[in-house]
């Protein structure tokens, strides 16, 4: 069984010059078998000739060349065409004549260049093959030359249609690996942005605060030991987004690591944030779990930053189809002043929000700034 589920994978790796002898071979071979004959295309109607060594030239000339009609399509369609008139107007009327739709509808398929030329040649070269035939005493008629002309074009027309669609199918592939790229670039840069700016401020705020405390020395060293927790959570965080982008990881890249919310309030607590935290429920798994997280983050990051001492309040309730998350801040002077930060963090989230079908917003509200989301806890289907 294994043999067997590897030949298809050989068979595509050979060269298409390979993979296309054996439906020439067929051909040839089934227009010499003696119960074929005269069996293949009559165009013209002129009395049929007994096969003999011209034949066998003639089949050849139909056949073979079909071996390159990936390679070299314009050369294989023309030395069918020679071939197929040579058929018609000696009169074998071989099964070979089956060549030439296959001819036409490989070069409408796979020719690069000069497509039009090579399209207005094989038309042209049609005309004094239906004069031969006529001249020879042909009873075809007009109407019958037409009708088999249509056909053939019709066998052009299937390749170049074939060709555009396989064109639209690798373009439409490519727009969705540069779409894909994009989204896990995009993706990347928000949890870059949501761990980096996060630890960092709470560990500038931190030093901003230790500066003013070389008189206090037991202060001093809790707020340095802040620092370095700080700094520890911000490597680790670091080093699983730098695992996420190692293609060997396991983890899915869709979930990134995120800790506790009480966690998270605690270390806001230490860079000297008055928060009031309360959650109600149980967190649900999966991807609602990490949003909700997100905005608290960026909500108490952006209080951190600009209303920094300013009495926060973040309330979480986990529902059982919904997490609600409100985070507040008041108002404090001038340095309250735009507790939204540059908005690029909040687009961030409003973005994570909208994904997942949920409502996320972030304005002033009674003197202070208030960012709120309402996060379902599945995915819409």
């Amino acid at each position: 069984m294994t043999v067997l589920r590897q030949v298809p994978d050989l068979w595509r790796r050979w060269d298409v010059t390979v993979r296309d002898v054996p439906l020439a071979l067929v051909l040839a071979l089934a227009s010499l078998v003696p119960a074929l004959h005269s069996r293949g295309t009559q165009l013209g109607d002129l009395p049929t000739r007994p096969m003999d060594a011209l034949a066998v030239a003639v089949v050849a000339l139909e056949c073979l060349p079909l071996i390159v009609r990936r390679r070299w399509p314009i050369v294989c369609l023309a030395l069918v065409c020679v071939g197929f008139a040579a058929d018609q107007l000696l009169g074998y009327h071989a099964v070979a004549g089956t060549a030439l739709p296959i001819a036409l509808l490989s070069t409408g398929l796979h020719l690069d260049r000069h497509r039009r030329a090579a399209a207005a040649l094989a038309s042209a070269a049609y005309v004094p093959l239906a004069l031969a035939l006529d001249r020879n005493g042909s009873t075809e008629g007009v109407a019958g030359f037409v009708t088999f002309y249509l056909v053939m074009a019709a066998a052009w027309a299937t390749g170049a249609w074939l060709r555009q669609s396989r064109a639209a199918e690798v373009e439409r592939r490519r727009h969705v690996a540069e779409a894909t790229r994009l989204a896990e670039r995009t993706r990347i840069a928000r949890e870059l942005h949501d761990v980096v700016t996060h630890h960092v401020t709470a560990m500038v705020v931190q030093a901003e605060a230790a500066r003013y405390l070389s008189g206090s020395p037991e202060r001093l060293d809790q707020t340095l030991g802040a620092i370095s927790d700080t700094g520890r959570r911000s490597i680790a965080d670091l080093r699983h987004l730098l695992d996420l982008l190692n293609p060997d990881h396991d983890a899915d890249p869709r979930t990134p690591s995120v800790g506790e919310l009480s966690a998270l309030v605690e270390q806001t607590r230490q860079a000297g944030q008055p928060v009031e935290f309360t959650e109600e429920g149980v967190p649900p798994a999966g991807s609602a779990k990490v949003v909700a997280y997100r905005v608290v983050q960026e909500a108490l990051t952006n209080a951190l930053k600009h209303a920094h001492g300013s009495r926060t309040t973040v309330h979480v309730r986990h529902g059982e189809s919904e997490i609600v998350v409100e985070v507040g801040t008041e108002g404090g002077g001038s340095s309250a002043a735009s507790p939204g930060g540059s908005g690029r963090g909040l687009t961030g989230l409003r973005d994570r929000v909208d994904v997942l079908g949920g409502e996320f917003s972030a304005g002033r509200r009674d003197g202070g700034f208030v960012v709120r989301a309402r996060i379902p806890a599945e995915n819409p289907s």
